[in-house]
């Protein structure tokens, strides 16, 4: 049998399969969702058929392919998750590598601004790494860490930011940038749910020395398990993708041997000379890499990116009008607005609840109704079980912070919801809260 004709079959299979119908109060409507076509089957079915299991072909196009989207020029570094993204990019503000290029690498105890209200696995390298977390409040209005509470922050051993666009509404990274540079800090965005946004008409990402992002199934585009990091140039990309594979100083690709033409004639360390540069380590290292399966799926899937933001901003709209225009939800929700001079690419549709409002007996409300909700992930870091005993430090009350972890909640704005469900969201929602309230 032919490949052409094993890859149409898998297609063919995939559009056969019966679409399930929509029945309101019976069909759960995800906060989050995949969204495949046979498109993406076929790209899995033809990478399987290679039989190379590690990264190849597929994983080489999506590194190539992916940093256009973040205003990038140097190629990606495909990693296994969002949260390893982060682990590499943030580990890498410690190489001492830094120093052939004339950046000082962080050491013990410095500093690294970052957020309370977020996502656990933002902040966790800095810990792993020994360095201090200094957590800041959000703005209420966009979820996001204003550029003065950031300036407020910096300490004598402040020495980075790292920070998340908060459910796809971007922080001001353009501003935040500058004043990095001026102060002679690192900046890396965590853009895991903001693929596809903008600040000031460039993409997320395309600030600062490092960004990240994620593929897991919830994300704007998907290679089931899956991340990647965008180093701003050459030089950090040899420092992550070191620490991308094992900490090795070689860089040969899998299956590859000697791309230095040298492999036996270095001397690093305290090692004999020629030892083999496979097996030399410049770098606390893992393996965090992919499949070339996973790869292939991203390439499949990056292809329809720019339809799914778009439908991911139609649906946030639709669900911001249907709030803005009832009176009963325009008195007891506000919804989180576009930061300024950003265009959000939309991972949720976060609300704040009123005083009046109860946020955990409406979330459990709509889930009973078959609605699926979500809180603002970890809400304050600083209460969260894992993080006692951590040293970190906080700049001011974190009131804002408090106020999300009790009053705010979202729903998913994913390009596989149907007007009929969106529809029937705004129905139930407004009904839950007249009852709440009344």
């Amino acid at each position: 049998m032919e490949r052409s004709q094993v890859l149409a079959a898998a297609r063919a299979y995939f559009e056969a399969q019966p679409k399930k119908e929509f029945v309101p109060g019976q069909t759960y409507v995800p906060v989050t969702a995949k969204l495949m076509d046979g498109a993406d089957l076929e790209a899995l079915v033809d990478s399987s058929l290679d039989m190379w299991l590690t990264a190849g072909r597929f994983g080489r196009e999506f590194e190539a392919t992916l940093p256009a989207h973040f205003g990038r020029k140097t190629g990606a570094l495909l990693v296994n998750s969002g949260s390893s993204a982060n682990l590499v990019a943030i580990s890498s503000l410690g190489s001492p590598m830094a120093k052939e290029f004339k950046r000082e690498p962080l050491v013990a105890g410095d500093e690294v601004i970052t957020l309370a209200a977020g996502f656990p696995t933002t902040v966790n390298p800095i810990v792993q790494n020994g360095w201090k977390p200094v957590f800041i409040d959000i703005d209420l209005k966009t979820l996001n860490a204003l550029p003065e509470a950031i300036a407020a922050a910096k300490g004598p051993r402040t020495k980075a930011v790292v920070i998340a666009h908060t459910l796809g509404n971007p922080f001001r990274s353009d501003l935040i940038s500058e004043w990095c540079k001026k102060e002679g800090l690192y900046l890396i965005e965590d853009c895991c749910d903001a693929l596809g946004a903008t600040v000031a008409d460039r993409p997320v990402g395309s600030y600062g020395e490092f960004a990240t992002v994620s593929f897991y199934p919830a994300h704007h585009i998907t290679t089931g398990e899956g991340g990647a990091v965008l180093p701003s140039d050459g030089k950090w990309k040899r420092i992550a993708e070191s620490i991308r594979d094992w900490g090795r100083d070689c860089w040969c690709e899998p299956g590859v041997d000697n791309t230095c033409k040298k492999r036996f004639e270095w001397q690093l360390g305290n090692l004999p000379y020629g030892y083999d540069h496979k097996y030399t380590y410049s770098h606390i290292g893992y393996n965090l890499k992919v499949t070339d399966m996973q790869a292939a799926l991203g390439v499949s899937q990056l292809k329809k990116l720019a339809g799914f933001v778009e439908t991911r901003r139609k649906n946030w709209k639709t669900l911001y009008n249907g709030v803005k225009s009832s009176p009963i939800l325009s008195k007891h929700l506000t919804p989180v607005e576009p930061t300024e001079n950003t265009n959000p690419s939309w991972f949720g549709f976060p609300m704040h609840a009123s005083d009046a409002l109860d946020r955990d007996k409406l979330t459990k409300n709509l889930e009973a109704k078959r609605i699926g909700t979500r809180l603002l992930f970890a809400g304050n870091l600083t209460k969260q079980p894992a993080y006692k005993g951590v040293d970190f430090r906080v700049v001011g009350d974190l009131a804002n912070t408090d106020r999300v972890m009790k009053k705010t909640f979202w729903l998913g704005v994913h390009p596989a919801l149907t007007p009929a469900m969106i529809t029937y969201m705004l129905e139930t929602l407004e009904s839950e809260v007249k009852a709440l309230t009344t």
